[in-house]
């Protein structure tokens, strides 16, 4: 049984590819890495990758991991800039037993030496978001930065035919972001855990309250107790906002995803509009979308015309204010 679940629409072609991978009876490292590398390549995607969406320096740092739940092997790169492919990064720092988590010039460094592909990352188009959010800002006297006004983490849970589950995340954080921000993407048991005994996970959303319930092992650790992967996620993310409002006065965007070792998934979101990519061997790779009812989700296959308006909105010419 194979099986691949990605955080956000823009996931959908490159979870398609990997299923073609895994269907060939490919290895989950090889599927997730195709697959998070089609969203980092794909310019219109302002969260992730080229085109990713700068900090307040105007300068696009990257965050990604990878993990393997066979060996616990992981790799992770923090604020990394001009370099094309991130996760591809993270995925070859995962099979050192020290140093395997590198951060800024560092993480460059590694890069350079290793031959990884250089690339400004910095594109025209996100240069004209910046330029407008700074006029935004010039005339709004406080303006709130929220993750999902330019951040959508991709992550994702890859199933093999030989039950390896990897997890696998990448983004460019928030934007206007202060420089050296690192937010739950890159961070194990924040934004991805994976046992390949059990299953996996991954989140998206404000990385700073992610963090606070290393939300993602909590879910496998949930899976491991018994609870299915939808029952997992649910239970993690609406008791973890709960307590959040409790200790805090207020939650911010969480959103996870998660795959057992039977290639079984589930969702769950504290936010109004989240969409998400799944498939296994039985069910064929789709886009949802899905909506908290009480403390349950409610998934939905989304419409034809529903993904063509999502693509439409995201490559749209930009106007400079």
């Amino acid at each position: 049984m194979w099986g691949i679940i990605a955080t956000w629409c823009m996931a959908h072609a490159g979870v398609k590819e990997a299923a073609k991978i895994l269907k060939n009876d490919g290895k989950a490292g090889e599927a997730i890495e195709t697959a998070i590398k089609n969203v980092e390549d794909f310019p219109f995607y302002k969260s992730v990758g080229y085109g990713g969406l700068p900090n307040e320096e105007m300068e696009v740092e990257l965050d990604a991991a990878y993990m393997d739940g066979s060996n616990f092997d992981f790799g992770a790169v923090c604020a990394i800039k001009d370099f094309a492919n991130p996760i591809s990064v993270a995925r070859d720092l995962s099979h050192l037993n020290e140093n395997s988590m590198l951060v800024s010039e560092g993480a460059e460094k590694y890069a350079h030496k290793r031959g990884f592909e250089r690339k400004n990352m910095l594109t025209e188009r996100a240069k004209i978001h910046y330029r407008n959010r700074l006029k935004d800002m010039a005339h709004i006297k406080e303006i709130e930065i929220k993750p999902y006004s330019g951040h959508d983490t991709v992550g994702m849970v890859c199933l093999d035919n030989e039950k390896n589950i990897v997890a696998g995340t990448s983004t460019s954080g928030l934007f206007m972001k202060k420089k050296g921000r690192v937010g739950d993407s890159p961070v194990i048991g924040s934004g991805l855990y994976a046992d390949s005994e059990i299953g996996g996970a991954s989140a998206t959303g404000l990385g700073e309250d992610i963090m606070k319930g290393i939300i993602s092992y909590e879910i496998v650790k949930l899976m491991e107790s018994g609870l299915s992967p939808q029952k997992a996620c649910e239970k993690a993310v609406f008791t973890f906002e709960k307590k959040l409002i409790r200790k805090r006065g207020k939650a911010g965007d969480i959103s996870v995803i998660a795959m057992n070792n039977k290639g079984e998934w589930g969702v769950a979101t504290n936010i109004e509009n989240f969409s998400f990519v799944a498939g296994n061997e039985k069910t064929p790779v789709k886009v949802y979308r899905t909506k908290r009812k009480g403390n349950e989700m409610v998934h939905e296959e989304a419409t034809e015309e529903w993904l063509q308006e999502y693509i439409n909105e995201r490559t749209k010419p930009l106007i400079e204010k």
